[in-house]
């Protein structure tokens, strides 16, 4: 399993024009690629990046706006933009969640990021591949706890 090292902590991001930032305190819980319809759509393009956090850790300047959407887990989700820019944000569960799903490409610096796993698999293009491929892969709906665990392990 490839080994990534967490830059120093706080981590910090934000939308294009600069009206909303963030820091994040604590080591992300997990980061994935997701082929899902959804982020698709989101990020125009094949596939989402989602680096989840802890929401306690999460520290926001600025005013995001929110809409709600159903996910594919039938859950509902709100998902947070720039009002001014549009650039997605982060989403989190409607009924709560410890956790929240950043969009990792808002990160100032996303280099160090190596995904624990590719989810929603079945709905990945035919024409991309990921190099290194991450250790798990899911047809469909993951296993939060169990990328938790892997992208713990791959934390140097």
């Amino acid at each position: 399993m490839p080994e990534i090292a967490l830059p120093h902590l706080p981590l910090g991001g934000g939308c294009q024009c600069g009206a909303i930032r963030y820091e994040i305190g604590a080591a992300p819980a997990a980061f994935y690629i997701c082929h899902c319809r959804d982020c698709q759509r989101q990020s125009g393009s094949a596939f989402g990046q989602s680096l989840q956090v802890h929401a306690e850790s999460l520290r926001v300047t600025g005013a995001p706006a929110t809409f709600a959407r159903q996910a594919a887990s039938g859950r509902s989700m709100h998902c947070l933009y720039c009002p001014d820019c549009g650039t997605r944000l982060w989403h989190v569960r409607a009924e709560g969640s410890p956790f929240v799903s950043l969009k990792a490409g808002t990160l100032d610096d996303p280099d160090w990021l190596r995904p624990c796993a590719e989810i929603f698999t079945d709905r990945r293009r035919a024409w991309v591949t990921v190099t290194p491929a991450p250790p798990l892969s899911y047809p469909g709906q993951p296993d939060m706890e169990e990328m938790r665990a892997a992208f713990a392990r791959m934390l140097a």
